[in-house]
């Protein structure tokens, strides 16, 4: 089941994405914005290094948001959080009730994350909610060489690709995520690293 809307080129969109792992507990951003050019707020949470609680803190996140009743579309960067903490992408949209698209910048290796996982607590709980944000497509965004990856959840797959075109505005990455990730980065490094 999908939810229907109409995407406005203001769709407000909450990106999340994690800082650096230097402590066991990670801190989470959500940046709030109307389509990719406003930012209308910012949030954060912390979810464990390694642990299983990235899908129940994301859900609380949205949920305890003062946004929350505008909020159409949650965007993750990944499906895992904070190591490999996975988010359990159609359970956060049945809690929700808001549409999850993750957006990934290469096509994932799912050999090497079991082979990760395998050191870690759970490792087939954790394989299953990483295999369960289902199938992956590609979609082309601001450098045709470079597309990036997507999963979804509670919304078609057209749609969830055309949120992600529209919200890239200034790399290949949706601007949410971009800037969730320079405000991560930079409250817990001292400034920002890394892909944004």
């Amino acid at each position: 089941m999908y939810r229907s809307f109409h995407i406005k080129n203001e769709i407000r969109v909450l990106g999340i994405d994690d800082s650096a792992l230097i402590r066991d507990q990670i801190m989470i951003v959500g940046a709030f914005f109307r389509g990719g050019g406003w930012l209308d707020g910012v949030m954060r949470s912390y979810v464990t290094k390694d642990g299983m609680d990235s899908t129940d803190a994301i859900v609380e996140m949205a949920r305890s948001s003062k946004h929350f009743g505008q909020i159409r579309v949650i965007m993750l960067d990944g499906v895992t959080y904070a190591g490999f903490n996975p988010v359990d992408i159609n359970y956060t949209w049945e809690q929700t009730g808001i549409p999850v698209i993750v957006v990934m910048r290469a096509y994932p290796n799912f050999r090497k994350i079991e082979d990760a996982l395998a050191y870690l607590p759970e490792p087939k709980k954790r394989m299953d909610i990483i295999l369960k944000a289902g199938e992956i497509t590609k979609v082309q965004t601001k450098k045709r060489a470079q597309p990036v990856y997507i999963q979804h959840a509670g919304i078609e797959p057209e749609h969830a690709a055309k949120i992600v075109q529209l919200t890239a505005t200034r790399s290949n990455i949706p601007e949410p995520l971009r800037v969730a990730h320079l405000i991560a980065t930079g409250i817990v490094l001292g400034e920002s690293r890394g892909k944004a």
